[in-house]
C-alpha cells in the first residue's frame, strides 16, 4: 500500500509518499523560518499565504521523485489538527480535493500522533509497544502512556508553556535569533556549570504535569541582573537547558516507575536536543530502559510522520469524509485505537 501525506499545522509545508513495504519513497519539506523571522515568532496568516504558495509545488515533486502516480496510490493523509487553523485548512483543502478527484480514502491525522510514531520510520531501531512518551515541542509538553497506536493515556502535560516555547523564548531574552531553541542549545555549549542554580519546576510535588513559564520567569530576571557578555549569556544559557532537561528527566523517571516499563520514546522539535540526548542515554539507559528518538530529519513537523501515522489507520480502515473539519484543538487521548 501507499500514502501521500500531508503535514501543515504551523510553519513547515510537508509532503511526503510512504510505502508500507519500500518504506519512504519522498520526502519534501519546506521551512518558512525566514519569513518570521523578522517578526520574531510564527505569524499565522503569512504561513497560511505561505503554504497556500508552497503545498502543490511540492506535491507534484514528492510524487515525481517517488516515481507514484494517482493510480499508485491507496490513500491520502492529513494533518486533521491539533495547529493553526488557517494553516491546517490548507492542508486539508489540497488533500481532500485529491482524494476526492483521485478517488482515494481520506485519512486525517492528530499531529502529535505524527511525532510520537516517527521513531517508526527507522525500522532498524523503532521501539515495541507499550513506552512512554515524552512529546516536547514548540506548543505541546506531554508524558503520554502508550500502549498500542491509539491506545494513549496523558500521564501529564504542561499547565503553561510547552518545553520548546519556553527554549524560543529565552532564547529572545538572550538576543538570539528566531527560532532561538537551536541557537541556545549552541550557546549552552558554550557555557560553563557552577554559574547559576535555575530551579526545577514542580519536581517536588508529586504527579507528571509540566511548567515552564516560572522558570522562563526566572530566567529573564537573571538575565536582567547579570553581565550582558557573551560567556555570561552562555552560561546562562546552560543553566536553562540543564534545568529543563533535567525537569524532563525526572519526571520521565517517575512516569517509568509508575508503568513499569523499559522504553521511553522521545519526540517533536525538542527531541533534536543533543544534550537532551546525552542525558537520557547516560542517566535512564545504564538503568536497562532503551530512548528512542527520531532520526533528526523527523524531529520537526514533517510530511513522513504524516505518511506513516496515516497509513496505520488506513490499514485499520478508519477513514474520514470528505467533509470533515480540521480541529485546532484535539485531545490526544480521545483518538480510538487500531
Amino acid at each position: 500500500m501507499r500514502i501521500l501525506g500531508f503535514e501543515t499545522s504551523c510553519d513547515e509545508t510537508g509532503i511526503a509518499v510512504y510505502d508500507d513495504k519500500l518504506g519512504l519513497l519522498s520526502h519534501q519539506l519546506y521551512s518558512q523560518v525566514k519569513l518570521h523571522a523578522d517578526y520574531g515568532g510564527v505569524v499565522p496568516e503569512l504561513a497560511s499565504r505561505d503554504h497556500v504558495r508552497k503545498i502543490v509545488p511540492l506535491v507534484q515533486r514528492a510524487l515525481k521523485d517517488a516515481g507514484t502516480s494517482a493510480a499508485d496510490l491507496d490513500g491520502i493523509a492529513y494533518t486533521k489538527g491539533p495547529g493553526l487553523i488557517g494553516a491546517l485548512l490548507v492542508g486539508s483543502s489540497v488533500a481532500r480535493s485529491l482524494a476526492f478527484a483521485w478517488d482515494k480514502p481520506l485519512v486525517g491525522v492528530h499531529h502529535m500522533e505524527g511525532h510520537l510514531l516517527a521513531p517508526m520510520l527507522d525500522e532498524g531501531n523503532s521501539p515495541d509497544f507499550p513506552f512512554i512518551a515524552l512529546l516536547v515541542s514548540g506548543g505541546h509538553s506531554m508524558i503520554v502512556d502508550v500502549k498500542g497506536i491509539g491506545e494513549y493515556r496523558v500521564l501529564g502535560e504542561s499547565i503553561d508553556d510547552a518545553a520548546g516555547e519556553a527554549f524560543d523564548k529565552t532564547a529572545k531574552l538572550l538576543g538570539l535569533d528566531y527560532p532561538g531553541g537551536p541557537l541556545l542549545a549552541k550557546l549552552a555549549a558554550k557555557g560553563e556549570p557552577g554559574h547559576y542554580a535555575f530551579p526545577r519546576p514542580m519536581t517536588n510535588k508529586p504527579g507528571l504535569d509540566l511548567s515552564f513559564s516560572g522558570l522562563k520567569t526566572f530566567a529573564a530576571n537573571t538575565i536582567r541582573a547579570a553581565a550582558n557578555d557573551e560567556q555570561t549569556h552562555a552560561n546562562i544559557a546552560f543553566a536553562f537547558q540543564e534545568a529543563v532537561v533535567d525537569t524532563l528527566l525526572i519526571k520521565c523517571k517517575r512516569a517509568l516507575k509508575q508503568t513499569g516499563y523499559s522504553r521511553v520514546v522521545i519526540a517533536g522539535g525538542v527531541s533534536a536536543n543533543t544534550h537532551l540526548r546525552e542525558i537520557f542515554e547516560a542517566k535512564i539507559g545504564p538503568n536497562g530502559t532503551h530512548v528512542f528518538y527520531p532520526s533528526l530529519a523527523f524531529c520537526t513537523d514533517n510530511g513522513a510522520m504524516i505518511a506513516y501515522a496515516g497509513m496505520e489507520r488506513l490499514k485499520a480502515k478508519q477513514f474520514d469524509n470528505y467533509d470533515e473539519q480540521v480541529k485546532p484543538r484535539w485531545p490526544l487521548d480521545t483518538l480510538p485505537p487500531l
